[in-house]
Formats: structure tokens, sequence, C-alpha cells
């Protein structure tokens, strides 16, 4: 399919910093810093009206075969000429089929995932771009298919009632918002820190069916009267955007499943680890949550290939602990009539 060009625009003042300095390493700084201006630049694009009218414009398939929308390519584009100034030798992108070279000499590696949840656009719900950071090597598989435990710094910035970035660079996650009278992010807590448990989970129950035995019984539990197994009924949320999710789970806690399932094409799930799961995973655990595919923590894995998929589940670390303990539950031990099951008797 030949692509539509899709001409933006976006008004920001030349030599302007939209990061404050205290909280972030100086060689990280303006690699960021020009992340946090392309971002600005799109928080802009998808305010704008006409925004709506392309939001579903579809223009192109990606690699993996998703449907891309303008904006993705919109958005994509801001990422990519944002980066060709600065220390970065490649640039990884979900709307991209292979890693581009930036520059020879550089010392970083991003991927990235210039709009998560494009999708939900038309019907105004929150949007976002999540990044990560590697060290680079010599090769784009070197750099980029390795564990997310590697990552140099990875973050999301999330579009909705206010812009924001949630951010590590190994040393614990920090949250800022923009300021509409500066033009600039301003960091608001230096230190998340995730509750270590929260009676809230959040998965796409259309596909209950779908879902192996340990996801299943874990959901039941979770939903059964009175909390027999967790001492209270969780309450459910599923929001469809991997960005707003990761914001809920960092401000309160709780746990996000997206697993494997038996529909076709569904069998690592459907989360990239390279440009979506790695980033986030490593923000959870900075946050003191946790990360896993239902066996394997995630900060182990590599992926092999760019546009791997993995079951990903995060968020509290005893929440994320449950999900583990299911996976290791004989299977008789997952029968409804089981209420008591052996790993674990109340949590």
């Amino acid at each position: 399919m030949t692509k539509k060009k899709i001409p933006f625009s976006a008004t920001t003042r030349a030599g302007e910093l939209y990061l404050p300095t205290d909280a972030i390493p100086m060689q990280l700084y303006p690699l960021l810093d020009a992340l946090a201006k392309a971002a600005s630049e799109l928080r802009i694009i998808l305010m704008d009206r006409a925004t709506v009218d392309i939001s579903n414009l579809v223009i192109d398939q990606n690699s993996d075969g998703d449907k891309q929308v303008a904006l993705d390519v919109i958005a994509d584009q801001l990422f990519y000429e944002a980066v060709q100034t600065q220390d970065v030798a490649w640039y990884a992108s979900e709307e991209r089929e292979d890693a581009k070279r930036v520059n020879k000499s550089g010392k970083y590696a991003v991927a990235i995932d210039p709009l998560d949840g494009s999708s939900n656009i038309d019907i105004n719900m929150s949007v976002g771009s999540i990044f990560s950071i590697y060290w680079a090597k010599n090769d784009p598989d070197a750099s980029f298919l390795r564990p997310p435990k590697e990552q140099v710094s990875s973050g999301y910035f999330i579009y909705g009632p206010q812009t924001r970035l949630m951010l590590t660079t190994g040393s614990g996650v920090q949250s800022y918002y923009f300021d509409l009278n500066s033009n600039r992010f301003i960091i608001d807590k230096k230190a998340i820190s995730i509750p270590e448990m929260a009676k809230e989970f959040a998965i796409n129950m259309s596909n209950y069916h779908n879902w192996n035995k340990p996801i299943r019984t874990f959901i039941d539990d979770c939903i059964m009267p009175k909390g027999a197994m967790f001492g209270a009924q969780h309450n459910m949320r599923w929001i469809a955007s991997l960005v707003a999710e990761a914001e809920r789970i960092l401000t309160r806690g709780g746990i996000f499943l997206y697993p494997s399932d038996g529909r076709v094409g569904y069998e690592n799930g459907r989360l990239r680890m390279v440009y979506e799961v790695g980033a986030i995973a490593f923000l959870i655990e900075q946050a003191g949550g946790q990360a896993t595919d239902g066996t394997k923590p995630i900060m182990e894995k590599t992926a092999l290939h760019l546009h791997a998929r993995t079951p990903f589940m995060f968020g509290s670390r005893k929440n994320v602990e449950q999900v583990v303990a299911y996976h290791d539950l004989p299977d008789h031990e997952m029968s409804a009539l089981f209420v008591e099951r052996g790993l674990f008797r109340r949590v």
C-alpha cells in the first residue's frame, strides 16, 4: 500500500528546555529533553480538533500486520526527528520494520512505541508514548534484543486530562506534569512507590474462555463473593490503553494482565517486548512492583526479534506473586470446588 503523506505542524520555542535538570543524570539529559520536546509537540497535535478527523485514517500496515493510522506515523516521525541530533546510534520503532541507524558514534539505542493506544483517540481516551533506552552496541539486534534489566532508562508520556511523564533512570521513578504556563514538564513526585498489594485487577474479560487454567482460576478467585480466597472481593478495571493502565497502577497499585490465550495470533499475548513491555516492566520494578510473563520475570527475558510479543502481567508485588503462584498449582487445586489453594491460604 502506498503511504499517504499527512501534513502536520506544532509550535515550540527554539532552545527551550522541557525537563528540569536536577533529577536526571547529566549524560542522559539531552536525549530525554529531546524526547520531552517531541512529546510536547505531539500533545499539541492530539489536542487539535482536526486530529479527530484523521485519527482513524488507515494509511498502511506496520511490520506486524496491524493497521497503521496517520497519527502513528506522525508520532513516529516526531520522535525519529528528535533523536537525530542526539547521542543515539540506533532508533527502533513499533511503526518501522527495522531499526534505523542514526549516528555511527552514538552511545544510546532508543526503542519506542510512538503512540500507544492510537485507536482510542476518537473516543477521547488517554494515549501515550513509551520508550526504552539502552547502551548501543555494534548492531541493532545486539542493542535491542537483550534483557530489560540492561536498560539505562525507560518511561512513558501520557496524553490525557494532563500530559504527564513517568521516568526512571535506574534510581527509582519520578513523575512530571506538563505545565501550560511555562511550557515544560515539572517534577511533582520524586519517588513513586507502588502499594505492595491492592484489591484491583485489569484484564479483558471477554477473552475468559480462551485463557489457560491458572489465569482463569486466579480471576475466579479475585471475583469470588465476599473475598473467600483473598479476604476481599476485587474490583475490575479495563481501559485497553497500556499507558493508562500503568498510570493507574503506579498511582494506586493493583495488577494488569494481558496473558497468552488460545486464539490464533495470541499464543504469546499481544504486547511487544521491545517497544512496550520492557519499558513498563523497568518502571514498575523501580517503583517496587513486579512484572512477569506468568512464569518468568520480564526483566530477565530476551526478545527473539524486534517485534516479538510476550504475555505480560505487572503491578503490586504481592498481586503479581499470587499470579505466579497459580501457575505452579497442581491441576486438581484449580477446580472451582477447591476453595483453598495449596501455595497460600489467604493473602
